[in-house]
């Protein structure tokens, strides 16, 4: 029985693991396709997203058949219930790259992200990837200081986003009213994909420790 569980938990782990990297691609693409105009990349992150909708059910799965037939206890438990919730975290980090692809494919061959801000949007693009890969990394190794360091992370997606709404309410920003509302709602994808990032590393460090570190995305 012991066996049984440990195995459907390495099956369940490698599945959030793999769901993690392809989040972390699918904002990579997306970024590309929305910086650089570059079509065949957003639709490779639309068409891409239901292979992440298949692998949270695939995690989804394993997650039932060790709550119902090999009934975990203590930090199996929490280890079981905490992998259901980062399933989700992840296939949202993958929705929301598919929702700045999608801004991407709706203006072509027009750029939605205007010159003046595009070195914003790349340096969040890569955070948001870096915070992914760190985010896999932490449920593969249970790594507490790594799961630290993606709270780090989000400090800076966080003053990215604050200096993306600067150049907005600025004077001297020269678009209109529907290039201001396109980059505030891509803005908030890019900051809610990083929440999904720390909401996944402190529920890792949950499981580890048997505490809340603070407050979890949701």
């Amino acid at each position: 029985m012991r066996d049984s569980l440990e195995a459907l938990l390495d099956q369940l782990a490698d599945t959030l693991t793999l769901l993690g990297h392809e989040a972390a691609i699918a904002m990579q693409r997306a970024t590309a396709a929305l910086v650089d105009c570059r079509l065949r990349l957003a639709e490779q992150v639309i068409s891409g997203d239901t292979d992440i909708d298949d692998l949270r059910a695939q995690a989804d799965e394993f997650a039932t058949q060790a709550l119902a037939l090999q009934q975990p206890v203590a930090t199996d438990l929490r280890a079981v219930v905490a992998a259901i919730h980062v399933a989700s975290d992840f296939e949202r980090m993958g929705g929301l790259a598919k929702h700045v692809a999608t801004s991407a494919r709706r203006r072509y061959p027009d750029r939605v992200v205007p010159e003046s801000v595009q070195p914003l949007f790349r340096s969040m693009g890569e955070v948001s990837v870096d915070l992914a890969r760190k985010a896999a990394e932490v449920v593969r190794t249970r790594d507490v200081q790594l799961a630290e360091a993606i709270d780090r992370g989000d400090d800076e997606m966080d003053r990215l986003h604050r200096e993306l709404f600067a150049v907005l309410m600025a004077p001297g920003f020269g678009g209109d009213v529907q290039a201001a509302v396109d980059l505030t709602l891509l803005g908030r994808f890019y900051e809610r994909y990083a929440d999904h990032a720390v909401a996944v590393s402190r529920r890792v460090v949950y499981v580890v420790t048997g505490s809340r570190p603070g407050p979890l995305a949701v």
